[in-house]
C-alpha cells in the first residue's frame, strides 16, 4: 500500500470488521470528539436512499448545512440514475427496453457501467452487473423467504452475462441482448456514491468528515481537526450489539465490507444470504463469512468485497494479492481471519474466539 493509502492506526494492532445488519460502527462520545469540542462543531444528517442508511457527518466546517442539502440532492439524482427499482431511473429504462432496443443514458450512467462490465471481465464473472434476473427471483432482504425452484433460478441464470450488456459510446446507450435480461448495480452503486460525496466535500475544502452508506461503503476524510484519527468501534459479528471486536483509527481511508449476514433468510437451518454466485445462480456457500477491503476507491473496494467472496478464500486472496494500494481480510465461519500479504503480521485480535492464519 502507498503512504497516501495506508490506514492509520494506533496501538500494536487492529481487527478490520464492517458488515451491515451485524457489525455496525460503533460511535462513542469520547472517542470520536474530544469533550473540549463545542457541540456545534459537528453536524450530522441521516438519510435512507438506495434503500440503506446512509449516515454523513461533517466536522468543523462553516457551510455544512449547505454541503449536506447539495450531498442529499447528488444522492436523490444517483438515484434517478442508476436504481434498478426506481422506475423514473435510467437503469429501470434500459433493462424495461431489454431485447428490443437500446436506451440514451446520461454520461455518468454509461460510465458506471463500462466499469461494471471491466470489472466483470477482470474477475471472470464473479461480478456480473447483469445479475438482475437473479436478485429479482431470490428477493432476498425484500421479502424473499424459501429458496426458488431449481428449474427458475436455471431460467433467470440463463439472463445473467455481461458479454450481452451492448454499449455504444458514441451515442452513450446502453442495450440489453435478451428479454427479461437486468442490470443491477447493488455490489457498485454505494461504494460510487461514496466516492462521489467524498469528492465533492474534498472541492468544498471540508477537511473532517465520515461518509457511511450502510455501513458497509466508509470513506473517512482527514481527521478531527486536532490532528487524531477517527476512532471506530468495530462491532463482533457473533455477539449482542455493542460488544466491540475491535477499535479501529482512520484518516482519509476507505473500507468496505461484504458479509453473508447483511441480508438473509432461513429456510429448513440454511442461511440464504444476498450474494449471489453468476454461476451457480444461488447465494455463496464457501464458508466465507465477510470480506474487508481496505485502500482504493470506495467504488473499487465495493466490486472488489463482493467479488472476492464469490471467489472464495483461495482465488479471492490471489485476486486482491495482485491488485496495487488494496489489502483484504477474509473472516471465515470457523472464524479463522486470513489477510493478504500487506496485512500479514499486523493483525491481533481482541476477542479470543478469532486467530489470524499465518499464511507465510
Amino acid at each position: 500500500m502507498t503512504k497516501s493509502a495506508k490506514v492509520k492506526i494506533a496501538g500494536a494492532a487492529f481487527l478490520l470488521f464492517v458488515v451491515i445488519g451485524i457489525g455496525y460502527f460503533l460511535w462513542s462520545n469520547d472517542s470520536v470528539f474530544s469533550k473540549k469540542e463545542p457541540p456545534n462543531a459537528l453536524v450530522t444528517k441521516t438519510l435512507f436512499k438506495f434503500d440503506t442508511v446512509i449516515s454523513l457527518k461533517l466536522y468543523g466546517d462553516k457551510e455544512s448545512e449547505k454541503h449536506l442539502m447539495e450531498i442529499e440532492k447528488m444522492l436523490d439524482q444517483i438515484d434517478q440514475q442508476i436504481s434498478m427499482s426506481n422506475h423514473a431511473s435510467e437503469i429501470y429504462q434500459v433493462n424495461a427496453a431489454a431485447g428490443k432496443q437500446a436506451v440514451t443514458v446520461s454520461q455518468s450512467t454509461f460510465d458506471l457501467v463500462k466499469v461494471s462490465v471491466d470489472y466483470a471481465i477482470d474477475t471472470k464473472g464473479a461480478f456480473d452487473p447483469s445479475i438482475g434476473s437473479l436478485v429479482s427471483l431470490w428477493k432476498i432482504g425484500n421479502g424473499g423467504e424459501h429458496p426458488p425452484a431449481a428449474s427458475l433460478i436455471q431460467q433467470a441464470k440463463s439472463l445473467v452475462n455481461y458479454r450481452d450488456i451492448e454499449m455504444d459510446e458514441k451515442n452513450v446507450t446502453i442495450k440489453l441482448a435478451k428479454a427479461g435480461m437486468s442490470i443491477d448495480l447493488g455490489g457498485i452503486g454505494k461504494g460510487y456514491a461514496a466516492d462521489l460525496v467524498a469528492n465533492y466535500l474534498r472541492q468544498e475544502k471540508v477537511e473532517s468528515a465520515i461518509i457511511d452508506l450502510g455501513g458497509s461503503s466508509i470513506i473517512a476524510i482527514g481527521s478531527k481537526p486536532t490532528g487524531e484519527s477517527w476512532r471506530i468501534g468495530l462491532q463482533d459479528p457473533d455477539r449482542e450489539r455493542g460488544e466491540r471486536l475491535a477499535v479501529i483509527q482512520l484518516q482519509d481511508e476507505t473500507i468496505d465490507s461484504s458479509g453473508v449476514y447483511e441480508r438473509f433468510f432461513m429456510d429448513n437451518g440454511v442461511r440464504y444470504h444476498h450474494i449471489l454466485d453468476p454461476e451457480t445462480g444461488s447465494p455463496t456457500q464457501n464458508g466465507i463469512k465477510s470480506v474487508t477491503i481496505i485502500g482504493g476507491t470506495a467504488t473499487d473496494a465495493d466490486v472488489l468485497s463482493t467479488a472476492a467472496v464469490i471467489m472464495g478464500l483461495e482465488d479471492g486472496l490471489a485476486y486482491i494479492q495482485q491488485k496495487p494500494d488494496v489489502e483484504a481480510m477474509f473472516i471465515m465461519e470457523d472464524n479463522k481471519v486470513y489477510v493478504t500479504s500487506g496485512l500479514q503480521g499486523k493483525i491481533k485480535l481482541t476477542n479470543t474466539r478469532y486467530t489470524v492464519v499465518d499464511t507465510n
